[in-house]
């Protein structure tokens, strides 16, 4: 027991623990990874892109790039040489211009990969609305079908008067043939009927 009370005190109470590596918690949020790579939006990005290409895609970026040429190239010719930029060859504007089109290139690329994913999108669910709708269809086409074989049971307005026709002719008929038979005056019966005599009695 002596040696047990020893070997405690001798051993640090935390040490055990700070050797051991330490479990993340589950209660709480990890912390961030520091990257190196910057992170961006995927979103915002590709709305932006979007609004480039639709910006490159119109006259006013045509009319707007034609101008700023002219003004370059006027400015670099008629200029004095000390307040030129770009001499004749013109090397910067077309750097400037390869990089403006390097960069267009993968944008335009952008948003069209975008309007495809939203035009895929829009394409399932017209086809999902398709399906839905040819559904509905089938389902009225057997309702009315079924309604047609019950009104076919059902005694309809026009039926029911074409019958009573029927029978007012059928009645007006036999009661012409009655007249007919018995004449205009029906005849009275006799109290004793004929064939009868006293031996009867």
């Amino acid at each position: 027991m002596g040696e047990r009370d020893a070997a405690r005190e001798r051993t640090p109470v935390g040490a055990t623990a700070a050797g051991r590596p330490r479990a993340p918690r589950l209660d709480q949020p990890r912390p961030p990874r520091r990257r190196i790579v910057p992170e961006w939006d995927p979103e915002a990005f590709g709305r932006l892109s979007e609004r480039i290409a639709r910006f490159l895609g119109t006259g006013r970026f045509i009319v707007w790039m034609t101008v700023v040429i002219i003004l370059w190239v006027l400015w670099n010719v008629s200029a004095p040489k000390e307040l030129r930029f770009d001499e004749y060859p013109f090397i910067f504007l077309t750097l400037m211009l390869s990089l403006q089109a390097s960069y267009a290139a993968p944008l335009i690329l952008l948003a069209q990969n975008r309007q495809d994913d939203r035009d895929r999108v829009n394409l399932e669910q017209d086809r999902k609305q398709n399906e839905r709708s040819i559904a509905d269809t089938e389902y009225l086409t057997r309702e009315i079908a079924a309604l047609r074989i019950g009104l076919g049971e059902v005694a309809t307005r026009d039926w029911i008067r074409s019958e009573l026709e029927d029978l007012v002719k059928d009645l007006e008929i036999r009661q012409n043939g009655h007249k007919e038979q018995h004449g205009p005056y029906p005849v009275m019966r006799a109290e004793h009927p004929p064939g009868r005599d006293a031996d009867d009695r």
